[in-house]
Order: structure tokens, then C-alpha cells, then sequence
């Protein structure tokens, strides 16, 4: 059994790498439509970070803005 094991096993490492290393040297790349698709979706990631950086910008002025106003209001009371 463990001969018939070892066997298999070697059987499916070698027929893993023979199949992984066929296909020769050139490549196949991207098809138009392919590379259309990936365009597409950077361009959705790009628009959706620019807002998300507005958006952060406006919390920080917010908070910054309301610390200061806290202080002066606090400085006046005394």
C-alpha cells in the first residue's frame, strides 16, 4: 500500500510540473475586452477615492474646528 502511494504521488508531482511548465516561450496576453474590463475597474476604485478623501478631509476640519471652538469657548467662560 505504501509503495502504491509513493507511486501516485510521484506520478502527480511530475504530471503537475509537466503541466504547469507546457505552453512555450510566447505568452498569450489580454484581449481588447479584457483590457477594457480592468480599466473599468480602476477607474470605479479612482472614483470612489477621491470622495473618500473629501470626505476625510471634511472630518478632520471638523473635528480640528470644534477643539478650537471648544477652547476658546471655555477660555471666554473664565
Amino acid at each position: 500500500m505504501r509503495t502504491i502511494s509513493a507511486t501516485l504521488l510521484s506520478l502527480m508531482i511530475t504530471a503537475g510540473t509537466a503541466l504547469a511548465a507546457g505552453g512555450g516561450a510566447e505568452g498569450e496576453g489580454l484581449s481588447l475586452l479584457a483590457t477594457f474590463f480592468i480599466a473599468f475597474g480602476i477607474l470605479i476604485v479612482l472614483f470612489q477615492f477621491i470622495p473618500g478623501i473629501m470626505l476625510l478631509v471634511g472630518m478632520l476640519k471638523g473635528v480640528f474646528s470644534a477643539s478650537e471652538k471648544k477652547a476658546h469657548e471655555t477660555g471666554g467662560d473664565k
